[in-house]
């Protein structure tokens, strides 16, 4: 596990860190996901960058946290921050319509406000008439194709409700070509990518020479088995809504500094919280979910944030910050179906229950592990005053778990558990004659290190596995 422990890092948050890395590692294992990077920031910081599976599974090369990944929608942060600069700059308001700097536009279209353009309230169509390019089926729109689709009528009207459009951040990179006079790639890297500091992070192919890309895979349900896309198509035209390609820490870097308490960022603290306030509510989805300006908003467990997600051709990505406890989480996969958004789920409320239980003290420290029996794996974690019994394989694992009070070196008592488990039994630690705990026992249950496990279904029921 790569933890990085410069600076000062809460006791809390590196325990959280340990248990995030090892609980992603076995949903890794259940899932059978091609791969996945993860990284968190603290205070600017990063505190974790890790990867596990393959960038490229016909090829079996491992990931690494190096590889770079299509993040997609993620761009479309790096789009509103230009927008917001050029704001800065005095070269445009969010009330400019998007037909002052772009000629050729429909009347409708040509009316669109900056605002509406990052928010998703323009009334523009998502995707244009023919996305056969999210298929691989097509090159991604030129801007002659762009702007085809822009001389459109509105698909509705403006400031009817949020209406994702990828084709609103095309023209959004249109309006950064006509004020700057430079490609959309160009200007953006110079004034945005370069001076966030992020060494691993381009708008759009191709990468940079001897830099490694993860590979995107497709789903195992049609054929049985992954298919792998090269995923290293340029975007053309529609970059500013999903050409950026990134690693893990890069994102989580980019994301805390869009924050408004931020030691660091491109932006004012003006724009940072313009960017990321609530401007518009999402419909149709499970909690309340808002979209800012480039950024989307939420709360999970308690904790505000605001991030943005990704999905291109064979990847799924997700990245969130909890501006609160100046935090910020990266979660890419490489693969459709990708469980990024699960997993960034699970990620803040692990975090979460170990900002409020506290660190593991000498008292419980020990206690913690991962122990198996024929139902699965189950987790001991050690908080400060309480040992939590979790299924590893749960998204979020903390849900519905069953709590354990220390009473003796070996002996604890379950003082909470759900109605079907255990509630008040006790809980035994099992030592060999060299004082290594070989067993647990779990009220009337009995767990073994895996090692053990495996050995012992071999010898029992090999003749029978299929």
């Amino acid at each position: 596990m790569a933890l990085q422990q410069t600076g000062a890092t809460p006791e809390w948050l590196t325990a959280g860190l340990v248990y995030l890395s090892q609980w992603l590692g076995y949903q890794m294992r259940v899932t059978a996901q091609p791969g996945c990077a993860v990284a968190v920031t603290y205070q600017g910081r990063v505190v974790l960058d890790e990867a596990f599976g393959h960038a490229d599974l016909a090829q079996a090369e491992a990931l690494t946290s190096r590889h770079r990944f299509r993040v997609a929608s993620h761009s479309k942060s790096f789009t509103a921050a230009a927008i917001l600069k050029l704001r800065e700059q005095g070269r445009l308001k969010l009330d400019d319509t998007a037909g002052q700097f772009v000629a050729g536009l429909h009347a409708d279209v040509a009316t669109a406000t900056m605002a509406q353009l990052l928010s998703h309230t323009a009334g523009l169509f998502r995707d244009g008439l023919d996305s056969a390019y999210w298929a691989g089926r097509a090159p991604f729109a030129s801007e002659a194709a762009l702007r085809a689709d822009l001389a459109l009528p509105l698909a509705i009207d403006a400031n009817m409700r949020m209406k994702y459009s990828n084709h609103g951040y095309g023209l959004a990179g249109l309006v950064i070509e006509a004020i700057t006079g430079e490609p959309f790639n160009v200007w953006v890297q110079r004034e945005i990518v370069v001076p966030a500091g992020l060494a691993e992070t381009t708008p759009d192919m191709p990468l940079p020479e001897g830099a490694l890309l993860a590979r995107g895979h497709g789903g195992k349900t049609l054929l049985g088995h992954h298919v792998v896309f090269p995923g290293d198509q340029s975007t053309h035209a529609l970059a500013a809504a999903t050409g950026f390609v990134s690693t893990a820490a890069d994102l989580a870097l980019w994301f805390g500094q869009l924050a408004p308490n931020a030691a660091k960022s491109v932006l004012s603290v003006a724009s940072r919280r313009e960017m990321v306030r609530a401007h518009v509510p999402y419909l149709w989805t499970d909690g309340d979910l808002d979209y800012g300006l480039g950024v989307n908003r939420g709360v999970t467990e308690g904790w505000e944030w605001f991030g943005h997600g990704g999905g291109f051709q064979g990847y799924i990505t997700r990245t969130r910050v909890v501006p609160a406890e100046e935090l910020a989480i990266s979660v890419l996969t490489n693969t459709a179906g990708g469980m990024s958004p699960a997993w960034i789920e699970g990620a803040l409320t692990i975090l979460q229950r170990f900002k409020v239980e506290g660190a593991p003290t000498a008292a419980t420290s020990d206690w913690g592990g991962r122990w198996w029996n024929t139902w699965g794996a189950q987790d001991l974690v050690a908080f400060a005053q309480k040992i939590v019994l979790v299924d590893p394989a749960d998204i979020k694992p903390f849900r519905h778990a069953t709590e354990l009070v220390v009473t003796g070196p070996d002996k604890a008592r379950i003082t909470d558990a759900p109605s079907t488990a255990s509630y008040g039994e006790p809980v035994r630690r099992v030592r060999n004659a060299a004082g290594e705990v070989i067993e647990m026992r779990i009220a009337s249950g009995t767990s073994i290190p895996e090692a053990a496990l495996k050995a012992e279904l071999l010898a029992r029921y090999q003749a029978a596995a299929v």
